[in-house]
């Protein structure tokens, strides 16, 4: 009898023991995995940080490398008057203007008018003034330009940089391509008023600085030259619209009412 209520006691205590440490190897666990993902909540914190303190400073070095402050001042031509560039010929265009020219201009208001021959004396318009322009010498423009454009070229001319100013003067021998892009007759009919005739023409040069010098050393520039990166930067259009009056009785020369220069090179960037 003792000896069974012995082996219950122990067996008893075995079981308690047993369940004891159970519980404490439980709650370690707990505890342990508890640490662990603190741990690891804390290291994952600390890493995203480091990584943002990263990515801040390789940030601000990209800044610093690619900001405006550091980049070169731009060079892009402003344009002088607002109205759309032209840059090449239109084959309707074309025509339309043999037509005028020929069998209107010609043998009812200027018998001696001829496309070849206005478009070589306008070729030494636009030197005489792009030069004045590029001096900033606006008084002495009277008679080559209308009145009415003065204010515009002034306030566009004293906007730009003396880099930009030096790069509209023209040297007649530096165009390389020119065309009557656009020849117009102008008839002022209103009643009261005498009848009034005008002929407008735009035309288009294609110049590139330092050409005359060149072939002044028996040199040629390539074919392809405005797809290389020496030349493009040398390269400009012009824009210039002439006009004149031929109402019957008036004597009167070709002016010029409306001029842009522009570089092909400002619009690849």
């Amino acid at each position: 009898m003792n000896q069974n209520l012995l082996r219950k006691c122990i067996l008893k205590n075995q079981c308690r023991n047993i369940l004891l440490f159970r519980q404490f190897t439980v709650e370690n666990v707990k505890e342990t995995l508890v640490t662990t993902n603190i741990t690891s909540k804390c290291y994952s914190t600390n890493h995203k940080k480091e990584n943002n303190k990263r990515s801040k400073t390789v940030l601000e070095v990209c800044k610093r490398l690619f900001s405006s402050d550091s980049a070169p001042p731009a060079k892009k031509l402003p344009p002088l008057m607002n109205f759309p560039e032209i840059v090449w010929p239109s084959l309707i265009k074309s025509i339309r203007n043999f037509i005028l020219a020929t069998f209107i201009i010609k043998p009812y208001m200027d018998r001696e008018f001829n496309i070849p021959d206005f478009v070589k004396g306008s070729k030494k318009a636009v030197e005489v003034v792009s030069n004045k322009l590029s001096e900033g010498d606006m008084k002495s423009l009277e008679g080559l330009v209308t009145t009415d454009i003065v204010p515009d070229l002034h306030k566009s001319v004293s906007l730009m940089s003396l880099s930009q100013r030096e790069q509209l003067a023209i040297n007649a021998d530096d165009i390389y391509f020119s065309f009557p892009y656009q020849v117009g007759i102008i008839f002022n009919d209103e009643e009261g008023k005498d009848h009034k005739r005008f002929v407008e023409i735009t035309m288009v040069y294609h110049t590139m600085r330092g050409l005359a010098a060149m072939r002044s050393r028996g040199e040629e520039p390539p074919l392809n030259m405005g797809m290389i990166p020496e030349y493009q930067g040398r390269i400009s259009v012009c824009n210039y619209r002439f006009i004149r009056e031929f109402t019957k009785g008036v004597e009167s020369d070709w002016t010029v009412n409306l001029l842009n220069h522009f570089k092909p090179a400002d619009y690849l960037e």
